[in-house]
């Protein structure tokens, strides 16, 4: 038991996020009467919220190291723009329209980031005249009205689907296939996790929890796994989001230079001292956000089938306030990529929950508020007493 309570402790704002997104799930589900819960509605939770979570991977490496982003709704906007000029106007291919807009994406990250690295001006200053900058040009660029049709193509990114291998009893083959292939992955990935730490003597979860844990997320995906096949299967941008964090979780786990984030962000003098390069870490760092926000701008559009002005309003904001309700510092070097998916899913199943059920966006503004101080006011609080504990 004093394992079990020494784990929960030190891992309060993970666990404690995923209760809460459990708890809001099934506060919604009886308040819509069930239809939060159903397939058609599940697949529109992640075709609504995709965007937002590409966005919040990138803001988690940030934040990590301290800084902050406010530009990535208007370059979300001005990508989405210059999609539509390639491939609407110019006539441009689609995989070419593609690769053009994230490289711009890398572009401006690389701009915003060498200000940030070099130059020393704050992030928040360089990313609010980015913000002003690159709606401006997105304003110039579209001449202030909407761009569209987009290629058939180009929209399936957003609203399309894997293939059928063909149905049984109305679901589909794939999508449960694959529900159980990652299962046996997980599983697989938790026990060698387990073996690992256990080797080098670390406290691990009592044998009956571990288990209980593994039936619990195995349960919970194949349930999810249900809902999908039982709609139109897996959808693409499923796909990208699950590439995505795979590879960012393990960049960030797995690698030194993902290891140097938390190093800097804990302390940027010290980690420099022992020989981490901060300068080109910090600018790197902006370019990958640059791009990610140039991938969520695309997926927007096609999910819109538009480019328009207002694209990306309000989506620093809602990327922001999911790496923080997922568990990330206010002070940098703390949180995790799982975390910040959770928590663009708490705001994503908030906004969908509350729409539901009539909520006029006055409330709905006012309770994600009051969620995301109550997030980060208990980090400084949890942080705060830690520093009198030591």
């Amino acid at each position: 038991m004093k394992t079990l309570g020494s784990l929960m402790k030190n891992n309060v704002r993970q666990y404690g996020m995923i209760l809460a997104l459990v708890f809001i799930v099934i506060l919604f589900q009886i308040l819509t009467d069930g239809v939060l819960l159903k397939p058609i509605n599940i697949t529109n939770l992640i075709l609504q919220n995709s965007y937002i979570l590409v966005l919040a991977i990138g803001m988690l490496l940030v934040i990590l190291l301290g800084h902050i982003d406010l530009s990535v709704g208007s370059v979300v906007a001005f990508t989405g723009a210059m999609s539509a000029i390639f491939m609407v106007e110019m006539n441009l291919p689609v995989w070419l329209s593609i690769v053009l807009c994230l490289l711009i994406g890398a572009l401006i990250g690389a701009w915003q980031g060498f200000w940030v690295a070099y130059l020393k001006v704050p992030a928040f200053i360089v990313t609010l005249a980015g913000m002003l900058i690159f709606r401006g040009l997105t304003l110039w660029v579209l001449g202030g009205q909407s761009i569209a049709p987009f290629p058939e193509e180009f929209r399936k990114i957003s609203t399309g689907f894997l293939p059928e291998l063909g149905k049984a009893a109305s679901l589909d083959i794939l999508t449960l296939v694959v529900g159980v292939l990652i299962s046996l992955v997980l599983i697989w990935t938790e026990m060698k996790k387990r073996k690992q730490q256990q080797s080098y003597h670390f406290e691990v979860l009592p044998a009956w929890l571990f288990a209980l844990k593994l039936v619990f997320i195995v349960v919970v995906l194949n349930i999810f796994a249900y809902f999908l096949a039982s709609y139109e299967g897996i959808p693409n941008i499923l796909v990208i989001l699950v590439v995505l964090i795979v590879a960012y979780s393990f960049f960030t786990n797995r690698t030194v230079s993902g290891r140097h984030l938390y190093a800097v962000g804990g302390n940027e003098k010290a980690a420099k001292l022992s020989g981490i390069k901060t300068q080109k870490l910090t600018f790197w760092v902006f370019v990958n956000m640059g791009v990610l926000a140039a991938l969520s701008g695309l997926i927007f559009a096609a999910r819109l089938n538009a480019a328009t002005p207002g694209a990306g309003n309000s989506f620093e904001l809602d990327a922001i306030a999911a790496v923080f309700i997922g568990g990330a510092s206010a002070y940098g070097g703390i949180g995790t990529i799982i975390g910040a998916v959770v928590g663009g899913l708490v705001m994503g199943v908030l906004n969908n929950g509350m729409s539901l059920i009539g909520l006029g966006t006055d409330y709905q503004q006012t309770i994600k508020g009051i969620v995301l101080l109550l997030a980060v006011g208990f980090d400084v609080y949890n942080k705060n007493k830690t520093s009198k504990l030591d």
